[in-house]
């Protein structure tokens, strides 16, 4: 009998449990190394000792999510909500309320997401001012000569010079950046801003509406969906952290031999990286075959934001009108969602009181407080939104501090990037911050981008079919075409103008 081929990938999030599940169906010999105790990564949830089920934040599942969509009908799961509304609120309350677009009468992008957000307080005449912002939407293809124009310019410089009014922008896009991309506005791509807004918001109508999961993504979806990939004969190793990969010389170049962990080598004709980029960082500064390599060394120009995940357990059931929101002006550069998990997770369904969600992005200035100090800040800015939780008390907490646990998609930080093809020919990378030309962003992007280095290790081992992706939804007619009149007229005045960063 044949030897079947042996892959070993790192990291069991999105990305890499897509890359196993998808190869050990094709017949390799698949195992997947999580240094940390459960599958999943940052998505898995688990039980505190007291029993009560907690999780490393929120994740939505909004409309252009196909893969994962189809992923989870494929695994015969139901995981999530019906569609939901959503609200932001500031200091001085409700300021927007979102419907769900799919079901109001269909506009020609951004008609809709501008006519059927409710504002409740932004004047007409700098919701207005973003008009001018629409020519970089269109200009920003997702190709790589557009990244590379505007990668190196921050969002808010880019708001700025698109005169994108300064109320618009401190209260509509700094929050979007701050719960979207996890930092401020001077500390963001605009590339990375331009990419993100468009895939969940500007491209189609319905972009912005989301499903949750009715319990910790772990057990809804991770758990059942490891079982199916050992049932297909992939392996599964929690506490397994890489240490180094064992490289060969051969004539077309480098090829990786095994993967290493401490005492523990394993064999390998191919290899994907599916880990965050805290995570690679740590493999490449401890490995020195990676570390030869200055595309690997380049990684470590990259960046992670600090996140906090906290859940109130409250004495009393208190109405909370939208089941999701954001938050925004309550601390600088710090953006912040809560959630009522009464309505989103079974579990909580019949819970005597209420139980509140409350994730901080770009949370380093409040990691350094005690968690007694955290509750009590979060119940008085939960107060400042939802009055009558200020009477309620707190009678269970969970507070997860999370540094460095999210991509940074910092200005400049793109030419840094790697796509799924590195300079080793058979180690491939996935995940969400790596370069793909898909569109996709967040939990789709890292699914969709395992699927990619699943298929370029069946393209060089010539074993399986490849695995379907499916591409985001094509752009509105008037946008294509507004996007093949822009690159006509560039290609045609490139030679004419001066270098400029929007040219």
């Amino acid at each position: 009998m044949e030897k079947k081929p042996n892959v070993v990938v790192v990291g069991a999030g999105w990305a890499g449990l897509g890359a196993t599940y998808h190869l050990a169906q094709q017949g390799y010999d698949v195992t997947l190394l999580e240094a940390g105790a459960y599958p999943g990564g940052l998505v898995a949830g688990w039980k505190t000792a007291a029993g009560r089920s907690v999780e490393a934040g929120i994740h939505g599942f909004w409309y252009p999510y196909r893969n994962i969509f189809s992923l989870v009908k494929e695994l015969g799961l139901s995981p999530f909500t019906p569609w939901t509304r959503s609200a932001q609120y500031s200091p001085a309350g409700l300021e927007v309320e979102s419907p769900i677009f799919q079901d109001e009468l269909p506009l020609p992008t951004p008609l809709g997401t501008f006519l059927y957000t409710r504002f409740r307080r932004m004047p007409l005449g700098d919701r207005l001012s973003a008009l001018p912002l629409l020519y970089a939407v269109v200009d920003f293809d997702n190709s790589d000569d557009a990244w590379q124009r505007y990668d190196l310019v921050t969002a808010r410089e880019l708001f700025r010079q698109f005169g994108v009014s300064a109320r618009l922008y401190k209260e509509s896009f700094e929050p979007m950046l701050l719960v979207g991309l996890f930092a401020p506005g001077e500390q963001c791509s605009a590339a990375a801003a331009l990419g993100m807004l468009y895939y969940f918001i500007l491209a189609h109508q319905p972009d912005f509406d989301v499903v949750w999961c009715r319990g910790t993504v772990g057990e809804m979806i991770f758990r059942p969906w490891v079982e199916r990939i050992e049932q297909a004969g992939g392996k599964v190793l929690t506490q397994r952290r890489v240490t180094d990969v064992v490289l060969e010389s051969s004539t077309s170049g480098p090829v990786a031999k095994a993967v290493v962990c401490g005492d523990d080598v394993f064999a390998a004709d191919a290899v994907i990286f599916a880990v965050g980029v805290t995570g690679i960082q740590k493999i490449v500064g401890g490995s020195e075959s990676l570390r030869q390599f200055p595309e690997f060394c380049s990684l470590m120009n990259l960046g992670a934001v600090d996140v906090l995940a906290t859940r109130l357990w409250f004495d009393r059931k208190v109405t909370i009108p939208y089941a999701s929101n954001a938050c925004f002006g309550f601390d600088n550069t710090t953006g912040w969602t809560f959630f009522n998990l009464n309505a989103l997770h079974d579990e909580f369904h019949d819970e005597p009181g209420t139980v509140l969600e409350a994730d901080f992005y770009h949370a380093n200035q409040l990691l350094p407080r005690t968690d007694a100090q955290i509750v009590e800040k979060l119940q008085r800015d939960l107060a400042t939104c939802i009055p009558e939780l200020g009477q309620a008390k707190v009678v269970d907490s969970s507070v997860l501090r999370l540094p460095r646990a999210v991509t940074h998609f910092a200005p400049g930080s793109y030419q840094s990037m790697l796509p799924a093809q590195t300079p080793i020919r058979n180690v491939f990378m996935s995940g969400d911050w790596v370069i793909t030309r898909h569109g996709s962003w967040s939990q789709e992007k890292a699914y969709v981008t395992g699927l990619e280095a699943a298929n370029l290790v069946i393209a060089r081992l010539a074993l399986g079919q490849p695995a379907t992706i499916l591409p985001v939804e094509p752009d509105e007619p008037h946008i294509q075409g507004l996007r093949s009149l822009n690159r006509t007229l560039r290609n045609l005045t490139k030679p004419l103008l001066p270098k400029l960063w929007l040219m």
